[in-house]
């Protein structure tokens, strides 16, 4: 799945500017990266299990990215409660929501995945309302409805039918709580960024806890930790360590910190376009009139709710 980061710390107001040509190349190259990333996904599903792939991506990509936090002067030290944060960062973000995913691949095409995880700021707003009593906004709730609208309708031709179809039903609930489970990742990150940990240094931390955590797992269930060797495992492997997780996490950092968390986060609307587009082409996604007005309206409820100034 796409590797879209936790939420940011909301910061200090900062001078809206236009985007300098450095700027739309860091936001393409975030967009294509994890746009891609769902396909990839695909490439994992096989005799490996969901668990070793996760353990094997991160195991790559952790030592990377703290190699960048290292080479950008940031501390690797940290108290112990920061690594208590870390590991539920890792557990959430960088193990369990990536197996959710993985498994529901083997039953979903991956743009409609990419469709469902990018409703990832609605549920970070219902979750901040349930637990944490935070305000929520009618244009909010209007943009959820439309929304859940929108999944509806690219699920029109299973749910049109006697009943949803058991596969699709499967892969549908398995995203839900995979984006659940990120969403929880965004509050043990914002809670990181808020103590002043360093982001590429605690991510490339929390990315080595998910990869201990599902190695842990994997041995629990009796799983080989032998990997595919074809060409076509291997190359989606490298993939999603190397692109989409540490190129990708460096460009969206990199904006982040040039143009500010709320205007980088509208890559968030972009992202289903480039996956189902993807599909489209690989997996011969099939397009009817429900499904093309529902992806209108997930992207139109998720402007809604990105506009509403309380995505961070």
């Amino acid at each position: 799945m796409t590797e879209m980061p936790p939420i940011a710390v909301a910061a200090p107001p900062m001078a809206q500017r236009g985007f300098t040509p450095f700027d739309l190349a860091l936001y393409g190259g975030t967009i294509l990266a994890w746009g891609f990333s769902w396909i990839a996904m695909r490439y994992q599903v096989g005799p490996v299990a969901p668990e070793v792939s996760v353990m094997w991506r991160f195991a790559i990509a952790a030592p990377i990215m703290l190699s960048i936090a290292m080479l950008r002067g940031e501390s690797l030290r940290f108290p112990l409660a920061d690594h208590a944060r870390m590991v539920a960062l890792g557990a959430t973000l960088f193990a369990t929501n990536f197996v959710l995913f993985y498994s529901a691949v083997a039953h979903l095409t991956s743009g409609l995945l990419s469709v469902v995880f990018s409703l990832a700021p609605i549920f970070n707003i219902a979750l901040g309302g349930l637990l944490f009593g935070a305000r929520v906004s009618r244009r909010v709730v209007a943009g959820s409805a439309l929304g859940a609208l929108g999944v509806a309708g690219l699920f029109y031709s299973e749910i049109a039918g006697a009943h949803l179809d058991r596969a699709a039903g499967i892969g549908l609930v398995l995203c839900v709580l995979g984006t659940l489970s990120f969403c929880a990742g965004n509050i043990a990150s914002a809670s990181l960024q808020k103590r002043g940990g360093a982001v590429f240094a605690t991510t490339g931390c929390a990315m080595l806890y998910g990869t201990l955590i599902m190695a842990i797992y994997a041995a629990v269930r009796g799983r080989s930790f032998m990997i595919d060797t074809t060409p076509t495992y291997l190359g989606a492997l490298i993939f999603l360590a190397l692109i989409s997780s540490v190129f990708a996490f460096a460009c969206y950092l990199t904006l982040l910190g040039r143009v500010g968390a709320a205007r980088a986060s509208y890559m968030t609307v972009v992202l289903p376009v480039v996956a189902l587009g993807v599909s489209t082409v690989v997996e011969s996604y099939v397009w009817t009139w429900p499904a093309a007005l529902g992806l209108f309206a997930v992207l139109a409820g998720n402007v809604l709710v990105l506009r509403s100034g309380k995505t961070r």
